[in-house]
């Protein structure tokens, strides 16, 4: 049984006993004794741990984790401190300073970031080795559907941030119109230049809570 230490644990208990997470979690068991996945079988649900339920103010929504060693661990577009930035965390880094004049930083940590409320979110959350979408069509968008309707059923306003198709696939089920949907092209450099460069989605995600009242993201990464 997965253990968040929050209140996710209560919110998630029966999506991990519905029959599509048991066969996923059986398709995982054998991944992880047959081949390279990440993030680490411990890191898989850290944005739940950083990130309670009621603490969400944010939902930045990827795709699936980065496929390099040593990069995932459980957070979308964060890497482990000491790990060189990856092109779409670079591209995010580029976006920021010039929407709200962020210095670019060295590290690649965003859990700043899930400390202050944002979940950070792929909609796939493992991958195999160097094998980008390896894990799609095996339950993990039935999962993350069951999160972000949950998090659309609240009251409390929420910016929903979607970069690229997968994300953007996920707009049908955030319904409740307190909430702001942002959506662009992803950040990867294959795509970053459709739409993603200009999109201004961290002032606006800041301007929307402070609107409704909520405080504001420090988006700089030391």
């Amino acid at each position: 049984m997965v253990q968040l230490g929050n209140s996710w644990d209560n919110i998630l208990k029966e999506e991990f006993n519905k029959e599509y997470y048991l066969n996923l979690r059986e398709f995982l068991k054998v991944e992880y004794r047959l081949n390279a996945v990440y993030p680490s079988m411990y890191e898989i649900f850290n944005a739940f741990k950083f990130t309670p339920f009621e603490d969400v103010n944010v939902v930045l929504l990827g795709q699936d984790p980065y496929h390099g060693e040593g990069q995932a661990h459980g957070l979308a577009f964060s890497v482990k401190h000491g790990t060189q930035v990856p092109p779409s965390l670079a591209n995010i880094y580029k976006e920021l300073n010039w929407d709200i004049g962020c210095y670019i930083p060295n590290s690649g940590n965003l859990e700043k970031w899930a400390k202050q409320g944002v979940l950070l979110l792929n909609t796939v959350l493992t991958v195999n080795a160097a094998n980008p979408n390896s894990h799609k069509n095996r339950g993990w968008e039935n999962f993350t559907d069951a999160v972000i309707k949950f998090l659309n059923e609240r009251e409390t306003p929420i910016v929903f941030i979607l970069w690229g198709n997968h994300a953007r696939h996920k707009k049908r089920i955030i319904t409740n119109p307190k909430h702001l949907i942002l959506e662009s092209a992803h950040p990867s450099p294959l795509s970053a230049q459709s739409g993603f460069f200009g999109c201004r989605h961290f002032s606006k995600t800041n301007t929307f809570l402070n609107e409704n009242g909520v405080k504001s993201i420090d988006w700089q990464i030391e």
